[in-house]
């Protein structure tokens, strides 16, 4: 099982629709200082579970939501989809795909879907709980 695709939208600095699609056994995120590379980090953490503000570097749950720009009216939410390759059925999952996708409104009401499906932060967690990923997980150094 590996992270195939990050999908984000509305959380902190992206503003638009972005996909990122990441290939080979490891992947680096790199770029000049101020581009975004912690956002996506960030965008990964919070996708699998992280519920601390502070882990993401803000002070509330909701300033995670991109809070407009010169150019740019604020969004009403943040979204984030991580795909994962489950083609050798590590997950307990019946898909060669799996995605988790993440949302919060500006209100504080978060959901959460399992391919599309519906579902708590609990399933999310349970689902993830032997991979070594989650809330918990080395699997990511930031």
């Amino acid at each position: 099982m590996r992270l195939l695709r990050v999908k984000i939208y509305g959380f902190k600095t992206f503003a638009e629709r972005t996909e990122i699609v990441l290939g080979g056994e490891l992947a680096a995120i790199v770029g000049p200082n101020g581009c975004g590379k912690s956002n996506v980090v960030d965008a990964i953490l919070w996708g699998l579970g992280e519920t601390n503000a502070r882990h993401l570097r803000a002070q509330t749950a909701t300033e995670v939501i991109f809070s407009g720009s010169k150019h740019r009216k604020p969004l009403g939410y943040a979204e984030v989809t991580l795909v994962f390759d489950n083609s050798d059925q590590e997950l307990p999952i019946p898909a060669a795909e799996v995605s988790i996708t993440r949302r919060l409104k500006k209100s504080g009401d978060s959901d959460y879907a399992i391919n599309g499906q519906s579902c708590r932060l609990r399933d999310v967690a349970d689902l993830l709980a032997d991979t070594g990923l989650g809330r918990a997980g080395y699997a990511i150094v930031g």
